[in-house]
């Protein structure tokens, strides 16, 4: 298995790093196909590895002990996951999968740990990603509480479409459902609503972004503070 060049990296957090800083980290990366669906970490049960992601879209589902689920954060090529490898835990209380079909670089829990400790630069972009990624998880919180299924499903949308190349998102009905914890008719009134509007086009499985700058307009304050204070926090550290 070669080591990945970072200049061709899509993943944010390592392409960042100085390339004395990647150089060590390089071999212990090894490049994974992660087919829609593939579960990366189960909740309860010990993970073996830590995934940077170079495509896809990974959801961190929360479920409660009655069994309902609501995707609680979105993860792409900005990040990496599990988030509790950081803090020397190798097991998480939630589910993490993928949307859909994607790559990622991925390294032992152990190398991590021993990157952690011995990279400075390494660790201070994994702590800021972490920080963004509790910024991420407050507003879904506040954006469950106060926006409408309209605005919040702009705003899923939005955040999907960062995190793709293209504008075509695969999902289903039922899908999105289950992500915004809501009625599948809920799901299907708002994407009507957002479709009459000129926003997107919702075909059979199918959702196509036609006009992005209207769709923030439309979801109002659900959208865009992670989004900034990602590019605040990541950008010029070296």
């Amino acid at each position: 298995m070669s080591a990945p060049r970072q200049h061709l990296l899509k993943n944010k957090l390592l392409n960042i790093l100085p390339e004395q800083d990647f150089v060590p980290l390089a071999p212990h990366l090894e490049l994974v196909a992660l087919p829609r669906g593939s579960i990366i970490v189960k909740r309860g049960e010990n993970f073996e590895h830590v995934y940077f992601l170079e495509s896809g879209i990974a959801s961190l589902v929360a479920t409660t002990p009655a069994g309902n689920q609501a995707e609680a954060g979105v993860f792409g090529f900005e990040g990496y996951v599990p988030t509790t490898a950081i803090a020397g835990v190798d097991s998480s209380t939630h589910d993490i999968s993928m949307q859909w079909d994607g790559e990622a670089h991925r390294m032992s829990y152990g190398n991590f740990r021993v990157a952690m400790e011995e990279n400075r630069n390494l660790w201070k972009v994994i702590i800021r990603s972490i920080e963004v990624f509790s910024v991420q998880l407050a507003y879904t919180a506040v954006c469950n509480a106060v926006h409408d299924v309209n605005e919040r499903l702009a705003r899923w949308l939005l955040m999907c479409d960062d995190r793709i190349s293209g504008n075509r998102l695969p999902v289903t009905h039922e899908f999105l459902s289950m992500m915004l914890s809501v009625r599948r008719a809920s799901v299907t009134t708002a994407l009507h609503v957002l479709e009459g509007n000129g926003f997107i086009q919702s075909e059979r499985g199918i959702v196509v972004i036609r006009n992005r700058e209207a769709l923030e307009e439309f979801a109002h304050d659900a959208y865009g503070i992670p989004e900034s204070e990602y590019r605040r926090l990541m950008t010029g550290l070296f």
